[in-house]
């Protein structure tokens, strides 16, 4: 066999790209596309050579490469499409010739200059998926630069490619057009019903209230903790998406049309029902709709004892998982539900809790704090109640300062660990301890909590909520963005979003992307015109920009509508604050004309 027909096999970073509408723009013009073609081509081929690939195959608009690390193949990527799609701009947006990306790490066979295999494959499919000047990369590459290179991803799940027999996790790069998918995260939270959500790519669905059918107003409390157990326990499925609660209680007490629910949530199924409890024994129906459509895909009804309500709902979240996702393996089904709280008196004493805690205002946070602590004294071994009080501890002394910080982070410390001892494979206890660690400035034991509390509950909004705060505050904005936007995404019509808007702010803030901070801040603003934190951010970026008159009157706002948490948080460094991004906050609220005498 001469050499150059002599087959070797090695690992390789594979990078694969191809011209997104090729056919339609040659159909267009040949001649022109073929003149563009050729243009683009330089461009990338010494986008490719400076980052040490080499080109192994071309064929039409195709290009395939190998480069000896996944980092420079990424690199190569994010500088490429940057230039191309410059290059590009003075064309109409039909004639434009740019280029998908797709970049895996994996096994090659190299015959003479050619690359082929199955790692040629997987990067082949993945470039199919991305867009017009996108870039889409496996999770084996994913995992060699999540922590070196300092941009963004979209995780884009399992996706099932033409031609490969295994789903292949992808994740879709966000640098190159960060500032559109902020736009899109905003969106998400400050457009309000009406707006259509897309679709996940895994099967989806919202929980909505179930109807009391009792005629006594106590029982409402009873319908709403069955419904918010069913969310919990199919939030525990990896491989569905679920609706967090927030959002699905908006729809309470309102006639709706579960095709609007499904375009406003972007779910594809609906489960609602109605409950009716008489002395001993109860009654639920439930029945699971097909958004779209309409169409019912499957009802039951259930009478049961009273002291069976946790079997009854056991056997509802198993019955609609299956219906939804056939194809889930029996290990996926296993039941790994919260533990029933020993008295049912305990357990409505938490629902209570948490009502009044998601009212978010003083007196409401006062009276959440009095129903997690009789669901304790009920029952002392149920976590709800320890870390419902912990939220509401923590609520009281960062935003109302009803409660000092230091003895609020102290009292909610030991209740989250204690919640969490109680029951280890409880997320939201988990998460509960996240945040707490999180607001004492200890990142890397927050993280660790709540990436706990992920792998038990995949979909838990909050958790993801903690996640990117976490991220954003230990120095990592741009990833804090994209766990933001996870969490917005499942729980789309939170009543307490604006707290994550804010978030959203201040990392772009701390990114030193400070129009981007304005324009997050304006939009903020218009949907939460009383949101006593945002207008900090708001003055320190414009003071940062230099518009000092428009940064003047954001500082008197931020100074008039909170003087109590502007004074906590701007004469005092916050414990999850980085000195430098303290000192950062302040020489731009300085530059705004704010004074520290």
């Amino acid at each position: 066999m001469s050499k150059e027909f002599e087959i070797q096999r090695k690992l390789a970073a594979v990078f694969a790209a191809d011209v997104e509408g090729f056919s339609r723009l040659m159909s267009a013009d040949e001649n022109g596309t073929l003149r563009e073609l050729a243009d683009q081509r330089r461009i990338l081929d010494e986008a490719i050579a400076r980052h040490r690939g080499r080109i192994a195959n071309t064929a039409g608009d195709s290009v395939l490469a190998e480069f000896p690390s996944v980092s420079d193949a990424v690199q190569c990527a994010v500088e490429a499409q940057q230039a191309l799609e410059k290059n590009a701009v003075s064309l109409p947006e039909d004639r434009r010739v740019l280029f998908r990306i797709g970049i895996h790490l994996g096994d090659v066979t190299v015959s003479g200059c050619d690359l082929l295999g199955n790692g040629v494959n997987i990067a082949s499919r993945l470039q199919s998926i991305a867009d017009a000047n996108g870039v889409v990369i496996s999770s084996a590459a994913y995992e060699q630069v999540r922590k070196t290179l300092s941009l963004s991803f979209t995780d884009l799940g399992e996706r099932r490619l033409k031609g490969l027999g295994d789903a292949v996790h992808a994740f879709a790069l966000g640098e190159a057009k960060h500032e559109a998918k902020a736009e899109s995260l905003e969106r998400l939270i400050l457009a309000g019903p009406g707006v259509a959500l897309p679709l996940p790519d895994k099967p989806s669905i919202a929980v909505l209230p179930f109807q009391n059918m009792s005629g006594d107003a106590e029982q409402e409390y009873f319908a709403d903790g069955v419904v918010e157990d069913i969310i919990t326990a199919l939030s525990r499925y990896p491989s569905l998406f679920v609706i967090a609660r927030n959002s699905s209680f908006t729809y309470k007490g309102r006639a709706v049309d579960v095709k609007q629910v499904g375009r406003e949530l972007g779910v594809r199924y609906v489960l609602e029902g109605s409950l009716r409890k008489v002395a001993n024994r109860v009654r639920i129906t439930a029945q699971l709709i097909e958004a779209e459509t309409g169409n019912h895909v499957w009802a039951q009804r259930y009478d049961r004892e009273l002291a069976d309500i946790f079997a009854v709902q056991d056997e509802i979240t198993e019955a609609a998982t299956i219906a939804i996702a056939p194809a889930i393996a029996d290990a996926e089904l296993q039941r790994v539900m919260r533990k029933p709280p020993g008295s049912l008196d305990a357990w409505g004493a938490y629902q209570r809790g948490l009502w009044h805690l998601a009212k978010f205002s003083r007196d409401d946070t006062v009276l959440a704090e009095t129903f997690f602590q009789q669901a304790m004294a009920l029952d002392p071994a149920f976590a709800g109640g320890f870390h419902g009080l912990a939220a509401a501890q923590i609520q009281a002394a960062s935003t109302f300062m009803t409660r000092t910080m230091p003895e609020a982070l102290d009292s909610a410390e030991a209740l989250a660990r204690q919640a969490v001892g109680l029951d280890r494979a409880n997320a939201e206890a988990l998460t509960c301890l996240g945040r707490v660690l999180l607001l004492r400035g200890e990142y890397e034991g927050g993280r660790a909590e709540v990436e706990r509390a992920l792998a038990i509950s995949p979909n838990l909004a909050s958790a993801h909520g903690i996640l990117g705060g976490t991220m954003i505050f230990s120095g990592s904005p741009k990833e804090g963005l994209v766990a933001l936007e996870r969490g917005i995404r499942l729980d789309p019509r939170d009543p307490r979003s604006g707290i994550s808007v804010n978030q959203v702010v201040l990392a772009h803030y701390y990114a030193r992307e400070y129009e981007t901070a304005i324009q997050a801040a304006k939009r903020v603003i218009r949907s939460y015109p009383d949101h006593p934190l945002v207008y900090r951010w708001l003055a320190a970026a414009l003071g940062q920009t230099g518009r000092i008159d428009e940064a003047r009157a954001a500082l008197a706002k931020a100074i008039a509508i909170a003087p109590a948490s502007f004074d906590l948080y701007v004469r005092h460094r916050a414990p999850w604050h980085r000195p430098e991004d303290y000192a950062h906050m302040l020489d731009g609220l300085c530059k705004a004309g704010w004074s520290q005498d």
